[in-house]
């Protein structure tokens, strides 16, 4: 990834006069840079990290992991795409290892998120198991601290 995307995905907020300063290139050229990157895809949209556990709203999220049976010409594709189109899936991976894919969904709350699981997912052909990990707390997101640094303090050995 190149200097400019990182900054961009470090602080999407950046002025474009701070990133010319920061890589030490014209402001033009990265005025140009970015509406490529925007144009082509590669920069998909901007979004603010927030730490829902400060918010005074209910909101589950859930990790889920699937099992499926690949389709003989679309392999993970295709039932991939019906999946991310319920509303209740915020991100959609395929994986390596034991299983196919993750999701991360949200609900109102635990009823929510399981009969999105029960009454959805599950009763997709070719979707053969899934385990549901609901997130408690949230310490890291997207490189974010949700909670300030404190001093670091070693821990102390005991004997």
């Amino acid at each position: 990834m190149d200097e400019l995307l990182k900054l961009l995905k470090k602080n999407a907020l950046e002025t474009p006069e701070n990133l010319s300063k920061m890589l030490d290139i014209p402001i033009d050229e990265v005025k140009t840079r970015i509406a490529e990157y925007e144009k082509s895809g590669i920069i998909r949209g901007y979004r603010a990290v927030v730490n829902h556990d400060q918010l005074d709203i209910r909101q589950v999220t859930a990790v889920i992991e699937v099992k499926v049976t690949p389709e003989r010409e679309g392999g993970f594709n295709h039932i991939a795409d019906r999946i991310s189109k319920f509303d209740e899936v915020e991100s959609l991976y395929l994986m390596s290892g034991t299983f196919d894919l993750l999701l991360f969904v949200s609900g109102r709350d635990l009823k929510d998120v399981a009969f999105f699981v029960a009454e959805k997912l599950a009763t997709i052909p070719g979707v053969l198991s899934t385990a549901t990990h609901f997130m408690l707390r949230t310490y890291k997101d997207h490189g974010v601290m949700m909670e300030p640094e404190e001093g670091y303090e070693r821990l102390k050995v005991s004997p």
